[in-house]
């Protein structure tokens, strides 16, 4: 069940600064569709995290990370991603990214704490993912893939690329915010959010360098 903060969507001006004091209090925006204006704001219970130990990747998509399938960057199309994150989908006609979200998701990659993982192919950006880094915590927000530009599995291969990175880097925490079918099956598990804000408190004190 989502916990919904009682604020309507055009009160709060959907800034840098809002963004990182919520994401901060275990708080994150969503938009009702894309079209709209403004914001809400949820904290599930549960909390849907996706263990640095535990993640589940297929040997296909392990394969086409190692042998270069994609050309996997960071931070070089940030603006196209998110964009390309809030175009609908098939079988999901709309999303919650609206024009609010791409403009100060991009102001804050500009103040390097979102950031993006790109898979290319030829040139194309046939996949991706983005969200924040604070501390030693990923907020994952949304990925897409293009296979109609030969981007079959591009946004996994770039999610197994972040949790390698992320292990790399020092992170204690990658949020995946609300499960899903699509996300349990590479390991994503629901945790109180009580005990969620407890590892959230513990991963913001960490100096990690995204």
């Amino acid at each position: 069940m989502l916990g919904r903060k009682r604020q309507k969507p055009e009160d709060l001006e959907l800034t840098p600064q809002l963004l990182v004091a919520a994401y901060c209090q275990g708080v994150f925006p969503m938009a009702r569709t894309r079209h709209s204006r403004g914001v809400e704001w949820f904290s599930p219970d549960p909390r849907a995290v996706l263990p640095l130990d535990g993640f589940r990747c297929s040997t296909n998509i392990r394969k086409k990370l190692r042998n270069g399938a994609f050309n996997v960057q960071h931070d070089t199309a940030f603006r196209d991603v998110i964009t390309a994150c809030s175009h609908p989908r098939p079988g999901h006609p709309d999303t919650w990214i609206n024009d609010d979200i791409v403009e100060a998701f991009t102001q804050l990659h500009h103040l390097g704490l979102a950031h993006s993982v790109e898979a290319w192919k030829d040139g194309e950006l046939v996949g991706g993912l983005y969200g924040i880094a604070l501390g030693g915590a990923f907020f994952g927000e949304s990925m897409f893939h293009r296979p109609e530009l030969g981007g079959t599995d591009a946004s996994k291969v770039c999610l197994a690329h972040l949790v390698d990175h992320l292990n790399d880097r020092g992170f204690t925490l990658l949020d995946a915010q609300i499960n899903s079918p699509h996300m349990s099956q590479f390991g994503t598990v629901d945790i109180r959010r009580k005990d969620y804000l407890r590892r959230l408190e513990e991963a913001l004190q960490i100096d990690a360098t995204w």
